[in-house]
């Protein structure tokens, strides 16, 4: 069984199709693990759901934030923006199924035998895995229960920026949300900082990446990660980083997580070509 992990999709379907057939992607021999984001800024958000949820149980998927906007709009609890294009997703007439099936996918995945955990953006230096695993199935609850409209309420905001065992309620579960789906640098006390997202080496004074924090508690185990365009591609011994920046033109990238391979990757352009000429068929 080959496992491959990929980065950011992000409504762009054709780029997504035409990795699967470069890895020659095989639902009933292989496995495939999704950092998330599988939707917004994209041309084609409905299309990748779709074809996700066709891939069945061959697929590991965990919610990336822009996954969380697509289901805070569907809530009420979050207005469109000029920058969204899920409308195909809102207007689809398998919306319920799509929204019943994006709410019950994981914020963290752990496969214990290997110790390699899978989330969109990061475990927050203070956090074990088990923490992490623990504060990611509280929130999972609340969005799989009937009550998940009400859960989505008070997600937004860049607070509470330290954890703290004392946290409570929605302000606990935000800072859940913020760690797994938005993070990407912390002061060195380990403290989240949203407010930049540039490439590492141009970050303001104080800052360091997540999984550069000194004593960071996650550290043996190995992280596979998205959110980050602006990082890229990065393959070390406790951190695996898929954010190739695919929907900003650039390239959406596979790895194999279950021995050592060369990365496969497809760009945002030879994919529109490989449309194009799929529809002229």
């Amino acid at each position: 069984m080959r496992l491959f992990a990929i980065g950011d999709i992000q409504g762009c379907a054709a780029a997504f199709d035409l990795l699967l057939r470069k890895i020659a992607f095989r639902p009933a021999r292989d496995r495939l693990w999704l950092v998330g984001d599988l939707v917004n800024r994209g041309p084609d958000s409905l299309g990748v759901v779709r074809r996700v949820m066709s891939l069945g149980r061959s697929v590991t998927c965990v919610l990336g934030n822009h996954d969380l906007h697509l289901l805070a709009t569907v809530a009420g609890r979050r207005e469109l923006s000029p920058a969204d294009t899920f409308h195909d997703v809102l207007e689809a007439p398998d919306l319920d199924a799509i929204v019943d099936w994006l709410r019950r996918r994981p914020l963290l995945h752990y496969d214990t035998e290997v110790r390699r955990v899978l989330v969109h953006a990061g475990i927050p230096p203070d956090w074990t895995v088990a923490d992490a695993r623990a504060e990611a199935r509280e929130v999972e609850a609340q969005l799989r229960g009937r009550q998940w409209r009400h859960a989505l309420k008070e997600m937004y905001g860049n607070g509470p920026s330290a954890w703290s065992s004392k946290l409570r309620g929605a302000e606990r579960r935000r800072y859940t949300i913020n760690a797994l789906t938005r993070m990407r640098y912390c002061d060195r006390r380990g403290r989240i900082d949203l407010s930049y997202s540039g490439a590492p080496g141009t970050q303001p004074k104080g800052l360091v990446p997540w999984f550069d924090v000194p004593d960071r508690r996650s550290e043996r185990a190995h992280v596979v990660f998205g959110h980050w365009a602006a990082l890229g591609l990065l393959r070390r011994s406790d951190v695996t980083a898929l954010d190739t920046g695919c929907v900003w033109g650039n390239y959406l990238t596979a790895v194999r997580l279950d021995r050592p391979a060369r990365p496969a990757k497809v760009s945002a352009a030879a994919a529109k070509r490989w449309q194009r000429r799929r529809r002229r068929r």
